[in-house]
């Protein structure tokens, strides 16, 4: 019997298939970052409208195919849902607006922490990562500092956007520990569809708390919107709501660190905005850390 936060044993091949699926994820999410960026609506709106119409894409879907499983959900499933979707808008809420008070760099560096995050809370509930996860992790980010710089400043509004990445960062890990407990014994469509209400919902009230617009945008920035939550959203957290039952918290947690190379190169072919030269080489150590944790996984089940 696995321990909580453990992938359960399964053959190669499904292994290799949900491998497939997450580099999928991590170049949906990669898209995140640049669409974003080439977006001339509030970061707030943005994280709203993604999450929105993902929700209204999945609804034939949840409310037909598994339906039966939605209304059967169980208290318990639907809490750590809706906690999980909670905790998705906290890591919306708080990362989008530190980009406008920090650096990127640092900005981007400390929301994908992540995977440190991830250890530690899975430490925490007995269960007891090994050494090569911890490396793996470690030698994963070192390939985001390298590639980022991580110049913090000590202004206060500059500290204050370091922050709250930081806290984008530990939102995220709740999120991911949450979506692998629930979805243990719950469908991706059912989750996701859930979480995303609750996502929606909590941005919705903070968009109008804040009084960020959230129409009167020109027909390219709804195409941008739309294709974002196709790619970043449908294509991105959702197959990564999907693998993470089988790949576990640990080796999904991490494989997000590759969406910072991947940004930086969608954005040279897109917005032409040349990668560091430090780019190639971040993703080779991002990549190597990345095969360690996998590794560790790979070697827990096998003892």
């Amino acid at each position: 019997m696995p321990k909580p936060g453990e992938a359960v044993p399964r053959p190669r091949s499904t292994v290799r298939a949900d491998l497939l699926l997450l580099a999928i994820a991590i170049s949906g999410i990669s898209l995140s970052a640049p669409l974003i960026a080439a977006t001339t609506a509030p970061a707030l709106a943005i994280a709203f409208w993604r999450n929105a119409m993902a929700v209204g894409a999945l609804t034939p879907l949840a409310l037909t195919r598994h339906r039966a499983e939605l209304f059967t959900l169980g208290r318990r499933n639907l809490l750590l849902a809706v906690a999980a979707g909670a905790l998705l808008a906290v890591h919306f809420g708080v990362w989008l607006p530190s980009l406008h008070m920090t650096s990127v760099a640092s900005s981007t560096a400390l929301v994908t922490t992540t995977p440190i995050w991830t250890t530690l809370l899975m430490r925490l509930r007995g269960h007891r990562p090994p050494a090569l996860v911890w490396a793996g992790t470690a030698l994963a980010f070192l390939g985001v500092v390298i590639l980022t710089g991580v110049d913090l400043s000590l202004s206060s509004r500059a500290l204050a956007g370091d922050a709250l990445a930081l806290a984008g960062g530990m939102a995220a890990a709740g999120y991911v520990l949450l979506g692998a407990e629930v979805r243990r014994t719950t469908g991706t469509v059912t989750y996701s569809y859930v979480c995303y209400g609750t996502t929606a919902v909590l941005l919705l009230a903070v968009c109008l708390l804040s009084g960020a617009p959230l129409a009167g945008y020109s027909g390219g920035t709804w195409l941008k919107l739309a294709l974002l939550t196709v790619t970043a959203q449908l294509l991105g957290h959702s197959l990564i709501n999907r693998v993470v039952k089988g790949l576990g918290p640990s080796v999904t947690s991490t494989a997000i660190l590759l969406e910072t190379p991947g940004a930086a190169l969608i954005a040279a072919l897109w917005l032409g905005q040349t990668p560091p030269v430090a780019s190639y080489p971040a993703l080779a150590v991002i990549v190597a850390g990345l095969g360690l944790v996998i590794m560790a996984d790979r070697l827990g089940k096998k003892s």
